[in-house]
């Protein structure tokens, strides 16, 4: 029977250990969520690279840097002035909750508070703001994406109508609250999805969710 469980196991021992996010500090995971919205993490790199490169990944450094400076520099991601301005906005909030850049004092928020903040910020969605959650502030805050859905969907667990909340209370109802857990159960899922459960001619036969039968209602 094919369970969260046997999944996160299945699959760590298929991949191994991911060590996400991939990012040197908060603040660049924080960026990175950004930029990595509908394009992926090799192109993401390559505008983090482009940031490193000239001392610009800080909060003050972004703060100071106008906003078409910044597209420029972010522009291997993709829709790069719609993201710079979404970046400026992250900064902005920052700027308003921890006015000297502290991003220990702003993470270390409530999580429920903390969420809904980051949600008001114009061009961060449920998965960007989860993402900084878990990833930047270490909270146990399961990230949901299209890999997950179309994990979930084409193994039985939930319905094609099911929304994002829907599919994490899931994960969040059935597993231990550790942020290492949730770390490391959404990275696998990533991998998964980018290669077997791909969105057209998935690698079904090979996948190492295979060998088990699709659940049936049990968790």
């Amino acid at each position: 029977m094919l369970t969260l469980g046997n999944i996160y196991s299945a699959l760590l021992a298929h991949f191994g250990p991911q060590n996400w996010w991939p990012g040197d500090s908060p603040f660049e995971v924080m960026v990175g969520a950004v930029l990595t919205q509908n394009t992926n993490w090799s192109n993401v790199n390559r505008a983090i690279t482009n940031l490193k490169n000239d001392d610009l990944l800080s909060f003050e450094a972004l703060s100071a840097l106008p906003e078409g400076m910044l597209a420029e520099k972010i522009r291997p991601s993709g829709y790069y002035n719609l993201k710079a301005r979404r970046l400026k906005n992250l900064l902005a909030l920052i700027s308003a909750e921890a006015p000297s850049g502290d991003l220990d004092s702003f993470l270390g928020q409530d999580t429920g508070q903390l969420r809904s903040k980051l949600l008001s910020v114009k061009g961060i969605g449920p998965e960007t703001a989860d993402s900084i959650l878990l990833y930047a502030g270490q909270k146990p805050v399961f990230v949901v994406d299209t890999y997950t859905y179309r994990m979930l969907t084409r193994h039985g667990f939930i319905g094609e109508e099911t929304d994002y909340y829907e599919m994490q209370d899931l994960f969040m109802d059935t597993l231990e609250r550790d942020v290492a857990l949730f770390n490391e159960f959404h990275a696998l899922i990533v991998c998964l999805g980018k290669d077997y459960c791909r969105k057209s001619k998935p690698r079904c036969q090979e996948c190492p969710l295979g060998k088990f039968e699709p659940v049936l209602g049990d968790l």
